[in-house]
């Protein structure tokens, strides 16, 4: 209820009353402090800030079939411990609440962002393949969140066009698949740090937001009802992004017309004579079609099995190689290219700035082994005089779906850094995926710091310690990068190690083989991955944010040794030995008595002992069982940041 001014209640009070209200305030200005201070210290103190076990609790309160998902979500013990989450689904960082990982549990009802809001460093929410219904949540209310996920659930209605003013952070929208109606807020279009928007399969209408040239990555509001002309700023996707919507136009689709366009009766009349006369002779073809078909798949195989032939077996193929069709190893055998004759499979480009080709391009590459890993194999395809890609065949990701495993190669096809590698396109089946990436035309890791000493490389120069920390330098900023840009990833790289750190001719360092733990089957991982050969998995069977700080620190060990962690390569079945404990532990306790750890092939002497010893003990930081002792990643990359090739003088 509005106040009255003093003068209108003065006006329509007693004069009884009015005496009695003056004398009450005079009285009260009259006490002394000592007086009034029995009177504050009977009001009751604020209530602190509610702790984020609470706001988790309640929460889940207010989810439907919440109980058995979140069944460990209790006050017993509080949702992080450190780094490490003590409940299912959170996300922890820093002993606070970072992100909530809920995807796929069946939770239903209305999302409580009061509840959420109580979570004052919440960045990920990762929603989707649930029941959550009702219209958008207000999630203004979480200015710091910079990756939503809520595709696949039950939400609609319109959302306002001011839904995410003062959201600053967000970097990734994704409301695929629900039934939100109404226009495209506006408000998305003024985010500065939004890099991907997935609008697909709602009930969207009217026109496109004036997004800015070049603020999007990744977008597709494909299967809504817009209509309009696509702005300027949105005009560089591929007209996959736009599909299902017939009313829109301009680039990529079909020009707007200046105006609309009238037909006359006669007009639509012949055009329905027209499509007639077409049905008719359609239907005088099928038959034909048909027995053509019949006689066509008894000469081959069902075009679903031209997948089979990236099984990429190399080796020569002398038929070919005498009709000129490759130049060296044919990628692929004879039979498998005739076999692949007008049935074109097309790979998914992520890449708009690379040359685009298809499955017969690879068909008739000419191709080399460069490795065979617990993945699958890997190949360099030189598709023409200058344009060759690497191509990698993963048999274990059965269990992802196709539109999860299309979601998360987006997702990794848009990163972009001088120290990734760019994932260009892939193919998915679901017995066995392509993966296909940028060529960089050197060598691993590994093979930098070991095989140099093979016999049978007589003459190659071992990397000396400038070479050293620049490439530990590297690695460093595409791991804090990957971090930064994969946010709903507890280990953004989760398989850290030397033969997945390319080195290109400058001696620069590319992170590949990044990514994939959401999409590898799970008992795969576990058995392969760097990640689950950490101190924290052995203990505890879970991953955290510094896992990958983890492997930083034995790449480090690894690259200023000279010794190979050849437990990695040990399988789980060599019982609890097979881990790189034992081997960080034996490069400290040499440290420690005064060995020289160091690599004797990269030099000693100029002033650089201070600094490579400087470099050691971040390694061994990084490499400390304890999560807790160890830096996060950002700390990390600070401190080899500031590691010099020599002491200053």
């Amino acid at each position: 209820m509005a106040r009255a001014p003093l003068s209108i209640i003065l006006k329509s009070t007693s004069s009884h009353a009015i005496v009695l209200f003056l004398f009450i305030v005079l009285l009260h200005l009259a006490l002394p402090s000592s007086a009034q201070q029995p009177e504050l210290a009977a009001v009751p103190p604020s209530p602190a800030p509610q702790p984020e076990g609470d706001a988790l609790l309640k929460f889940k309160a207010s989810v439907a079939n919440s109980a058995a998902a979140l069944s460990n979500w209790t006050a017993d013990v509080p949702p992080c411990a450190g780094s490490a989450a003590n409940w299912i689904g959170v996300l922890c960082e820093n002993g606070t609440v970072g992100g909530l990982q809920l995807h796929g549990m069946s939770l239903e009802g209305a999302i409580d962002v009061d509840a959420l809001a109580l979570l004052p460093n919440l960045k990920v929410l990762v929603f989707s393949r649930n029941g959550f219904g009702g219209p958008l949540p207000n999630l203004a209310l979480l200015p710091s969140a910079r990756a939503i996920y809520l595709s696949n659930n039950k939400m609609s209605g319109a959302i306002a066009a001011n839904a995410f003013v003062g959201m600053s952070a967000l970097a990734l929208l994704d409301l695929d698949n629900n039934r939100f109606s109404g226009e495209i807020p506006t408000s998305l279009a003024g985010l500065p740090a939004l890099q991907e928007l997935m609008l697909q399969n709602n009930r969207f209408k009217g026109g496109l937001p004036q997004f800015r040239d070049g603020q999007l990555k990744n977008f597709s509001v494909a299967n809504n009802g817009l209509t309009g002309e696509i702005p300027t700023g949105l005009s560089h996707f591929d007209t996959s992004a736009f599909a299902g919507n017939k009313n829109l136009c301009g680039k990529p689709l079909l020009l707007c017309p200046d105006h609309p366009l009238r037909l006359s009766v006669v007009t639509v009349v012949m055009m329905a004579i027209v499509v007639v006369a077409a049905w008719a002779a359609l239907v005088a073809v099928i038959p034909i079609l048909c027995r053509a078909r019949r006689r066509r798949r008894a000469l081959m195989q069902d075009p679903d099995e031209l997948a089979r032939a990236a099984a990429l077996v190399p080796g020569p193929d002398p038929e070919r190689m005498e009709r000129g069709e490759c130049r060296g190893h044919c990628l692929f055998s004879a039979p498998a290219a005739r076999k692949s004759e007008g049935n074109v499979v097309r790979m998914t480009f992520l890449r708009e700035d690379r040359d685009t080709f298809d499955m017969t391009d690879l068909l008739k590459a000419s191709a080399e082994i460069l490795g065979s890993g617990v993945f699958g194999s890997t190949y360099k395809a030189a598709l023409t005089e200058r344009q060759s890609v690497v191509v990698k065949r993963y048999r274990h990701m059965s269990n992802v779906s196709r539109d999860d495993f299309q979601e998360h190669m987006r997702r990794l096809g848009g990163l972009r850094h001088p120290n990734v590698v760019p994932l260009v396109a892939y193919y998915y089946r679901r017995e066995e995926k392509l993966l296909v990436y940028d060529y960089v035309d050197k060598t691993s890791l590994a093979a930098l710091l070991h095989a140099n000493r093979s016999r049978s490389r007589p003459g190659r120069k071992i990397p000396d310690w400038p070479t050293r920390l620049r490439i530990a330098k590297g690695i460093a900023r595409g791991l804090l990068y990957l971090h930064d840009e994969l946010p709903i990833l507890t280990a953004a790289h989760g398989h850290l190690k030397s033969s997945n750190v390319i080195i290109d001719g400058a001696n620069a360092p590319w992170l590949t083989d990044y990514g994939l733990a959401p999409v590898v089957n799970q008992e795969h991982a576990e058995q392969h991955m760097i990640s689950y050969r950490s101190p924290e998995y052995k203990r505890s069977g879970r991953i955290t944010r510094k896992t990958d700080v983890w492997s930083l620190g034995i790449l480090i060990l690894e690259i200023l040794t000279g010794r190979f962690p050849a437990a990695f390569i040990k399988q789980r079945r060599d019982g609890p030995d097979a881990d790189a404990a034992a081997w960080v532990a034996a490069v400290a306790n040499d440290e420690a008595g005064g060995v020289d750890v160091f690599d004797a092939g990269m030099g000693r002497g100029g002033g650089c002992e201070g600094e490579m010893a400087k470099l050691l003990r971040i390694g061994l930081e990084c490499c400390k069982a304890d999560v807790e002792e160890r830096p996060d990643i950002k700390e990390a990359a600070r401190l080899i940041e500031e590691v010099r090739e020599r002491e200053a003088v």
